[in-house]
């Protein structure tokens, strides 16, 4: 495991509140394997065997809906875990979750994690810590597709991407335009008319790299949806 790892671990929701001694004592050991594209790590409704920790890439989690359509319940990126609630609820995984890029990812088996909780309770803790944090995301998604219009949900999203609230910004899509359109609740075309609404405020996109020229004008335009939608 390299260092950045050991960093992106003690940085997620689940390890950030234990010490660096059971941090280690729960990873080291465990295995950390690099996914390529298009690989399912598990399926809705299999049993539940480990949970992840994503050390670099993306990951969708989806449910099958009962007329066979995908539903994404989200789209993940390093330093976030998933699957940890499963191995606790009826083991089994309630979505399915598959590797959207190329990705290397630590897997902690299911069955020493729950032996660990028997003598090391802070863990416990550690488990609704990031099982709120997950609820929290969860909770922004829905408001995100509720509140906003298709042009405020992607200018959102690429605030979130550029990391920065001021000044320019060349942001590089970290995954399938077809994937970011259905993690917005949009079609494919609604996306690219939703980005053609959005030159105005100062963007321009070339294949998968668009430019930003005013990042705070794209968080006001998100802010205005937010404040409307509160008005109303």
């Amino acid at each position: 495991m390299e260092h950045n790892d050991w960093r992106t671990i003690r940085a997620t929701p689940l390890f950030s509140s234990l010490s660096q001694e059971v941090t280690e004592s729960i990873v080291i050991g465990q295995g950390v394997r690099t996914y390529e594209k298009g690989a399912l790590l598990f399926q809705q409704d299999s049993p539940s065997d480990a949970f992840f920790v994503i050390l670099e890439g993306w990951v969708k989690l989806f449910r099958i809906t009962p007329n066979g359509t995908e539903a994404i319940v989200g789209v993940l990126r390093r330093g976030e875990s998933f699957g940890e609630a499963a191995i606790f609820m009826d083991r089994q995984y309630p979505v399915a979750a598959e590797v959207v890029t190329t990705s290397r990812l630590l897997k902690v088996d299911g069955d020493s994690f729950r032996r660990r909780i028997r003598v090391e309770p802070d863990l416990a803790l550690a488990i609704l810590a990031s099982l709120s944090q997950h609820l929290k995301f969860l909770v922004g998604h829905i408001e995100q597709i509720k509140v906003l219009d298709a042009s405020q949900r992607v200018a959102d999203f690429l605030v979130e991407l550029s990391g920065q609230t001021q000044g320019s910004a060349v942001i590089v899509l970290p995954y399938e335009k077809a994937l970011i359109a259905k993690r917005l609740g949009m079609t494919p075309e609604s996306l690219s008319r939703a980005l053609a609404k959005l030159r105005p405020f100062g963007i321009s996109v070339h294949q998968e790299n668009v430019t930003v020229a005013d990042v705070a004008a794209l968080r006001n335009h998100v802010a205005m949806g937010r404040s409307h939608a509160a008005n109303s």
